[in-house]
């Protein structure tokens, strides 16, 4: 490009005086933008910053500024007594693929009526069954199980949604004051990569809470920091079961604890599940060789119920006496509204049978994706090791700030504060079930938990209405109650959905109340 076209070029760059950005950032925008835009190929020599600076009315400096930027990025490059030119290589060309049209492949079944090669003008449609045709069976499996393929208006806050802590009462401003703290001390050597087993201030906290609040016997150096309960599952069943062992499995039962052990090759025993929890003898009489069991004592969902004493000692003498591995899921242990807080089964085992698995996302947020393990000690080298083979370590800050937000009480203030509002909003659905459903769903109250059962009177199942099908109608209006149903292997004897409150308010309950009433009632002819 000649010289003087170079100039009449920057010439058309326009400086605005009264902007707020300053007058070096504006010509330097504005000769980046020239540059990839082509106004200046690549190898056009720049006009000399004195000329140019006259020329546009500026200081030298305003445009010496924009062009040792330009120079820094790498869109400008100089040649000693040769002046200044356009980089022949760019540095958004260094980062930016070029896009390529991928080839149509067997893979891709294409409908003629919907796409047409000439104009390229509709879409082609994907035979799903032809790109699964190589994925392994336990991939298949896999993807059969469609755990979480959703779209995120599933995981909405709506009513009756389950799974969810009160996201509006959530002490953000302090968490924030934490957050910003633990950015600012963080050492160099802790922004690197971690120790698989998780940040160890935040170890020491949780076994120190637990020894105080679930009577676990552990040291810091058997907790272990996971992604969440669902990682910590897989993680025991990978360690703990070969293919094709039995597990006794509560039903019915929490579905991302039937994917997690079926996904590692698991025969799943399905063990009912009644008023005082996973029915022992009748696990036994199912598989007496199991390999192991999995139950959720404190608070069992979809049953809402809670383990009793018997049947917690029953359950850890025949693992002793078995070698069977127990693993308990103490994933909502903190909100008991009524009575002492229930001491954990690990607490009980003498035999050290039992893995220990909790989850910060009940008591502060899911997003956080924390959770932990308490393995025996020599456990702790084998899971560490699957640990790091999952995904190297937890999110080192998140760690960092989770332990100092229970090292200063506001954890702990937090959950009595959770414990007091959940109460609350529990009370609140149980008061609008009596008055919306005019006794067509039995919604009692618990003494723990987020959700409740509201079961379903016998006029359904006398009309041949399933619970699957009411929760199909609430869901098509905007209700999230899904059935007993979906999360049991055997048929059940009764039929109820699901009912999370801890996520709404009294008022969004009884709105939500409301509306689920009417559904049922047009349901019934």
């Amino acid at each position: 490009m000649p010289k003087r076209a170079a100039e009449i070029a920057l010439l058309k760059i326009h400086l605005d005086a009264q902007s707020e950005l300053p007058m070096y950032r504006q010509l330097y925008e504005g000769m980046r933008r020239s540059i990839l835009e082509g106004e200046f190929v690549a190898g056009a020599r720049m006009p000399a910053t004195r000329n140019f600076a006259k020329d546009l009315g500026v200081s030298r400096n305003t445009v010496m500024q924009a062009f040792d930027q330009l120079f820094a990025e790498g869109y400008l490059e100089g040649k000693v007594g040769s002046g200044t030119y356009v980089s022949h290589a760019l540095p958004d060309d260094l980062l930016r693929a070029r896009p390529v049209v991928q080839p149509i492949t067997l893979a891709t079944q294409i409908k003629s009526n919907e796409f047409n090669f000439a104009t390229g003008l509709g879409q082609p449609v994907i035979n799903r069954d032809a790109i699964n045709r190589d994925v392994s069976d336990r991939g298949k499996e896999t993807a059969s199980l469609r755990l979480y393929v959703s779209d995120d208006n599933n995981y909405a806050v709506r009513p009756f949604v389950t799974g969810l802590p009160a996201l509006d009462a959530f002490p953000m401003d302090t968490w924030i004051r934490v957050a910003a703290r633990c950015w600012r001390y963080l050492s160099t050597r802790e922004l690197g990569y971690a120790n698989p087993a998780g940040y160890m201030p935040l170890r020491k906290a949780i076994a120190a809470r637990l020894r105080d609040t679930r009577a676990v016997q552990c040291e810091p150096e058997q907790v272990i920091i996971v992604s969440g309960t669902q990682q910590a599952i897989n993680l025991s069943a990978h360690i703990l079961l070969n293919p094709g062992d039995a597990v006794w499995f509560e039903d019915p039962c929490y579905l991302g604890a039937r994917a997690a052990l079926s996904n590692n090759g698991a025969k799943l025993i399905p063990v009912p599940v009644d008023d005082e929890g996973l029915n022992v003898c009748e696990a036994i009489t199912r598989a007496p060789n199991a390999r192991m069991a999995f139950v959720s004592p404190s608070y069992q969902v979809p049953m809402c119920v809670t383990m009793s004493l018997p049947r917690r000692l029953a359950l850890l003498d025949y693992a002793a006496r078995h070698g069977m591995w127990v693993i308990e899921d103490d994933y909502d242990s903190e909100f008991r509204y009524a009575g002492r807080p229930l001491a954990s089964l690990q607490s009980l085992d003498t035999a050290q049978r039992v893995i220990y698995i909790g989850t910060f996302s009940k008591s502060l947020l899911p997003a956080l994706r924390l959770g932990y393990l308490v393995v025996p000690p020599d456990l702790v080298d084998a899971f560490t090791a699957a640990r790091a083979i999952a995904n190297r370590h937890a999110h080192t800050l998140e760690q960092a700030i989770v332990a100092e937000f229970i090292a200063e009480g506001h954890f702990g203030q937090h959950l009595r504060r959770m414990r007091t509002l959940y109460a609350e909003r529990q009370a609140a659905l149980v008061t609008a079930a009596e008055k919306e459903f005019d006794g067509l769903i039995d919604v009692k109250p618990a003494d723990a938990g987020l959700n409740l059962v509201g079961w379903l009177s016998e006029t359904f199942a006398a009309h041949g209405i399933s619970d699957t099908q009411v929760a199909q109608h609430a869901a098509a209006n905007g209700l999230s109650t899904p059935a007993i149903a979906t999360f049991s292997l055997e048929p059940n004897q009764r039929q109820g959905l699901l009912m999370g409150y801890a996520a709404l308010t009294p008022r969004e309950i009884r709105k939500g109340a409301k509306e689920l009433g009417q559904v049922v009632r047009q349901m019934l002819p």
